[in-house]
């Protein structure tokens, strides 16, 4: 079974749109894996370097409100998952982004804004890392020597395309 969490990338804004996550001018690529160098390099974030090793190591995004907004493309999420992303955490996302995420057999969860402002304090330690139990629908969030649990709802469909590993997947198992 995949696993979900890892090393933390904290973009502490809201309405991170998709032309942000991978500029439009990439959209012409292949393949996938083509995205890769891509990710995020029109994000305008103060402190932010889409070229870090931070970057390139995370494997969980922690956002605040409307991720993934603007126009509706898979290859927001694709960039994600060939940057070995698994999950996206934020108040609330784009509906396509979403859908997209779960149909890539990814998560997308969301979670009110004063459970965010918690998990955003631990954007302060280098060693930030999320674990993510998508069957029990909860999340731990550990850095610092510290540690806060979340609960997260997901729809039994969704968590299903998930557990997967996309609608693909799920498709053949079922279909």
């Amino acid at each position: 079974m995949k696993t979900f969490g890892g090393p933390v990338l904290f973009l502490d804004r809201a309405d991170i749109n998709t032309d942000e996550i991978i500029p439009a001018k990439y959209l012409n690529e292949i393949t996938k894996q083509d995205l890769r160098p891509f990710i995020l390099e029109d994000l305008k974030l103060d402190g932010f370097d889409p070229g870090s090793e931070k970057t390139s190591n995370a494997r969980v995004v922690v956002s605040r409100a409307n991720f993934g907004c603007g126009s509706s493309r898979e290859h927001a999420p694709w960039v994600f998952e060939v940057n070995e992303i698994n999950a996206v955490v934020a108040e609330s996302f784009a509906r396509i982004f979403r859908q997209n995420m779960f149909n890539c057999g990814m998560a997308a969860i969301e979670l009110p804004e004063n459970d965010l402002n918690v998990i955003f304090s631990y954007s302060q330690y280098a060693d930030a890392s999320m674990k993510i139990d998508i069957e029990a629908q909860n999340l731990t969030i550990s850095g610092g020597g510290r540690q806060n649990s979340f609960s997260f709802e997901l729809s039994p469909f969704d968590k299903a395309l998930v557990l997967a590993g996309g609608w693909v997947d799920y498709a053949d198992t079922r279909y």
